[in-house]
């Protein structure tokens, strides 16, 4: 696997990857491990919404459905950077909405030349030219999301050719030579390919680097509960990804479990939070309440003192291992309206759907499969590798 990547890789790329990325992200890490101990606080890194604007109307998209859509201005965007550059972290996630559409986006790239983006793209704006612009500035790793196959791509995304369209832009992405990952929110409709061999060695041929596997979520406007993986099918994926990591050349990511196969909650760990569009810190993408926003006080004071980000961290592992808007949503609306959280979903009845919601299966229930591969174990157990991914 390292000799195809490095083979195939842009060096100025890999050299950006290796060092922001691996030297840096082991160290942020390890400061945020050393600062728990010291009863202190600040994520090891971020995931920030540039922009809730998308091409795109997906199942189960957070950011759909919105009375008005939101952006960051470059310059909260630039201070939410530097602020955590200065607690030594800089390792940060850039979604959307699709963050392709927000125009200041390579200037950021250019700016923070010393930190590392994991671009969470649909693909469809990942033209050659966006591709090579993405190869000059270096510190960016593309992460394109591929959601089924021709007929289900479409259903799955609310768009035209999206198979198609996705299959170019990891051609354009890797023929770059761009550090590029591909992603994929597990749901009833694509399990069959998640699980594909056939799939995973396509994406090998393609000079793909590593493949993300995260579990959908029912979430925002379109939740569709129908979509949500039962715990079997939970079981049977979080075994494939295990026996797959030591079959295939390429690295296989996922976000909810840890070197010995316990569920877990980078929200409720404080390893990462996500900053909306809109400037609001939500627990995860998917829990649309903040009783903080980034702008009113340094993000270090706002940490420190955010009761409802602290009780949610206390109380969440007491709860589950698994995913708590999955399990209880009805919990996260009274721990919300507890703390006077605003719903930060931009259609104003968060509340109303979560408490009507019924419980889904979450990653938290099965019976824990431990990583085979020491690898993993390791990277698992001492970097932020693969715990921070949104759903």
């Amino acid at each position: 696997m390292l000799k195809r990547i490095i083979q195939n890789t842009d060096k100025r790329c890999l050299w950006k990857m290796a060092y922001n990325l691996g030297v840096k992200g082991t160290l942020s890490f390890n400061r945020f491990q050393r600062r728990l101990k010291r009863g202190e606080f600040f994520p090891a890194f971020h995931f920030i919404s540039v922009t809730d604007d998308c091409n795109l109307h997906c199942q189960g998209c957070w950011v759909t459905g919105k009375e008005k859509n939101h952006r960051l201005e470059p310059e909260h965007l630039d201070r939410i950077i530097s602020e955590t550059k200065a607690k030594g972290s800089y390792f940060f996630g850039i979604l959307g909405g699709e963050p392709l559409l927000y125009k200041p986006l390579f200037d950021v790239f250019r700016k923070h030349s010393d930190c590392y983006f994991q671009l969470f793209t649909n693909g469809t704006l990942l033209t050659p030219v966006v591709a090579e612009e993405l190869r000059k500035v270096a510190n960016v790793t593309p992460l394109i999301s591929f959601e089924g196959d021709e007929q289900v791509a479409d259903v799955r995304r609310g768009g035209k050719n999206v198979y198609r369209r996705t299959w170019e832009a990891i051609e354009n992405a890797t023929g770059a030579g761009l550090f590029a990952g591909v992603a994929m929110s597990v749901c009833k409709s694509n399990l069959e390919l998640a699980l594909s061999p056939e799939f995973i060695k396509g994406l090998i041929q393609k000079n793909v680097a590593y493949l993300w596997y995260y579990i959908y979520r029912p979430v925002g406007e379109n939740p569709s509960l129908d979509l949500a993986l039962s715990k079997e099918e939970i079981q049977q994926l979080r075994q494939f990804m295990v026996d797959a990591r030591s079959e295939y050349d390429m690295a296989i990511i996922d976000a909810y479990w840890d070197e010995n196969g316990n569920g877990l909650c980078p929200a409720a760990s404080g390893l990462s939070h996500h900053i909306n569009a809109a400037g609001f810190v939500e627990p995860c993408p998917v829990i649309q309440f903040a009783a903080d926003k980034t702008g009113e006080k340094p993000l270090d004071e706002l940490y420190r003192n955010s009761t409802f980000l602290y009780e949610l961290k206390q109380e969440i592992p007491r709860k589950t291992s698994g995913c708590v808007i999955m399990e209880d949503p009805a919990w996260v609306v009274d721990l919300a309206e507890k703390h006077g959280a605003a719903d930060t979903s931009g259609r104003g009845n968060e509340a109303e759907r979560l408490r009507n919601m019924p419980k889904v299966p979450s990653h938290g229930s099965g019976i824990p499969v431990p990583e085979k591969s020491w690898v993993y174990r390791f990277a698992k157990k001492k970097a932020f590798f693969g715990l921070g991914a949104y759903g």
